[in-house]
């Protein structure tokens, strides 16, 4: 079991309205100056990234996932920044094939191996909205972009074979694709995705599946699904889960921090960005609405609570992933491992503010997991 941290490299602070005032989309998120906890609002500068990769390093967590979007600082800058200041720590860099030739990905990959010490993990994000991937000249519809993916990855890994690839696809016309040297070891691929057309692409290129944290019924139901059709391609995945944390020394401790972060926030506010969302072309952004239809009929918070300790607050303000595990060290601990005996080996956890979350996570539920953690060692 490998348990991973994030890096919020679009903002971090004590409410989830702080510093999303575009990430829905212009006019939709309050101004960070309109926030309840505006004064608690904290910018992704390096020396904030710094303290939080630093410190994930120091309690044990393997990784950082970095994300990818228009509000984000770039993953690869702000990860290779950041390798200098860690010596363990591995970088989980979210990447978007539409974005980059796959043999330019393949090179900088490689590079990042070479320089860093083979720290590289790389999250593979089909695509977002069609507003958001127009902002970067890409204007394929959703199919499109999954075939393209499969593309990518298909030139990418060729390109790190150590001999000259030629493909020629729909999307992608390269003749002897190759790097310098191919990266050692080569990255492990995460790639997530719900709808049908992720399901294949997943089990023809993925070292692991990630889902967004769900009830376990629904992620045994779509682990199932990923694992017969990589099968069926002849090969086999790992399986992985992103959720949110908030964990404290009580279970009554926990949900009161849970509560805080969305607190004072205008009903009128979360209906907005609730409309925003499910106007999403996302099958998992879909689901992770769905998670929270019975509060918001109800506005009874005790209705976010889809699960024994599984909360869906923060799918009312934040796209994406929406839920989040609330309670004490050893609830918290308990749910990861029921989680793990479903199939999840890679737990991608956050929560706000990142930094101080990390270290209620590190010194009080980590210790509890059994196995406990495996962090990666540096070559």
């Amino acid at each position: 079991m490998s348990i991973h941290w994030f890096l919020p490299t679009a903002s971090d602070g004590r409410s989830l309205a702080v510093g999303t005032q575009r990430s829905h989309g212009p006019g939709i998120d309050q101004p960070a100056s309109q926030s309840p906890c505006a004064d608690r609002f904290r910018p992704p500068d390096l020396r904030y990234l710094t303290q939080i990769a630093q410190a994930a390093e120091q309690l044990g967590f393997d990784a950082v996932l970095t994300p990818t979007n228009t509000w984000c600082e770039d993953a690869w800058l702000t990860c290779a920044a950041l390798a200098r200041e860690t010596e363990r720590l591995r970088f989980m860099v979210a990447l978007r094939p539409g974005y980059l030739v796959p043999t330019l990905a393949a090179q900088m990959a490689a590079t990042f191996q070479r320089h860093s010490g083979g720290r590289l993990l790389l999250n593979i994000v089909t695509g977002g909205e069609d507003t958001e991937q127009a902002r970067f000249g890409d204007h394929l519809i959703k199919s499109q972009r999954y075939q393209r993916c499969d593309e990518f990855l298909t030139v990418l890994r060729g390109a790190w074979s150590g001999t000259p690839f030629t493909f020629t696809g729909q999307h992608y016309d390269v003749r002897d694709a190759t790097v310098l040297a191919p990266p050692d070891p080569i990255p492990e691929v995460l790639f997530g995705g719900s709808s049908t057309e992720a399901g294949p692409v997943a089990a023809a290129h993925a070292d692991t599946y990630l889902t967004w944290g769900e009830p376990p019924d629904q992620v045994a139901a779509k682990l199932d699904r990923i694992r017969k059709l990589a099968a069926a391609a002849g090969r086999t995945v790992r399986f992985g889960i992103r959720f949110h944390v908030v964990t404290r020394d009580t279970s009554q401790e926990a949900w009161a921090a849970a509560e805080r972060l969305i607190a004072g926030i205008d009903p009128d506010h979360i209906d907005r960005v609730q409309r925003v969302l499910a106007a999403s072309q996302s099958t998992g952004q879909a689901a992770m609405n769905q998670l929270h239809t019975a509060y918001r009929t109800t506005r009874r918070t005790a209705d976010l609570e889809i699960y024994p300790n599984v909360w869906a607050g923060v799918g009312l303000l934040r796209g994406g992933a929406g839920t989040a595990l609330v309670g004490s060290h050893r609830e918290v601990a308990d749910r990861i491992t029921e989680y793990q005996a479903l199939g999840i080996e890679e737990f991608v956890l956050s929560g706000f503010p990142h930094l101080e979350e990390a270290y209620w996570v590190g010194e009080g539920v980590l210790p509890l997991l059994t196995p406990r953690p495996t962090a990666a060692v540096t070559r």
